[in-house]
């Protein structure tokens, strides 16, 4: 009998070798938990993915008039009290297997927004600090970019500064971009993060790529916060 990775209830479904190496969400978490992931459904900002009844937010609108550098951000989850925990158990006390939680929904996302319309994409994970990463011991981003079955270029580098969870929403926005170019890029990207909130993160990170001859760059980011 397996345990859901949330809660560590037991799994009322006998897991095979086979079931298990597919990962289906209903063989690596229990039903209350899944109920607690909570997609975002109805109408969305077409740019940023905030729900929405405008087709382009506000914020997205001011993105606009500054120099829209993203073609848009797809979310796929609401960051409700219990995605919160989780990513905080996953990210910040390094419980690494819970992001098969997400496996699943993220691979199928994936192809019914980006593959259906274009299959020449690699992905670029918007990296973490040399300090970040060593005090984590894994780059989230990278380990979502890697269950989507993609080609992946870590081409970007981030130099150190204080944690974006640290700040405000004014000091997001007006923080110089970490971001530097390891490797250029000439086909068209889709980032990868775990959480959009004000968007500064992705479009710093896009703006790099763009200035070195990527022709576009999309966002596909786990949660909006």
């Amino acid at each position: 009998m397996s345990q859901c990775l949330s809660c560590g209830q037991s799994l009322d479904t006998i897991v095979s070798w086979e079931s298990w190496l597919t990962f289906k969400r209903e063989h690596v978490i229990c039903t209350v938990c899944a109920s607690n992931m909570e997609k975002i459904t109805g109408s969305r900002c077409s740019v940023c993915s905030r729900p929405s009844q405008l087709s382009i937010c506000h914020d997205c609108i001011e993105w606009d008039q500054l120099g829209e550098v993203i073609q848009f951000n797809y979310s796929l989850f609401h960051y409700n009290e219990w995605m919160k925990n989780i990513i905080s158990l996953w990210k910040f006390r390094g419980d690494y297997v819970l992001r098969e939680i997400f496996r699943e929904e993220l691979k199928y996302s994936f192809e019914s927004i980006f593959l259906s319309q274009n299959k020449e994409l690699i992905l670029v994970p918007v990296p973490l600090s040399v300090k970040r990463m060593n005090e984590r011991g894994f780059n989230q981003a990278l380990a979502l970019a890697e269950m989507l079955d993609m080609p992946i270029q870590e081409a970007l580098g981030r130099k150190a500064s204080e944690k974006q969870s640290k700040k405000s929403r004014i000091d997001r926005l007006r923080s110089s971009n970490p971001y530097y170019l390891l490797k250029p890029i000439r086909k068209r990207v889709v980032l990868i993060d775990d959480i959009y909130t004000t968007g500064t993160t992705i479009r710093q990170a896009a703006s790099i790529l763009l200035k070195n001859g990527c022709p576009e760059v999309y966002t596909f980011t786990l949660i909006r916060g």
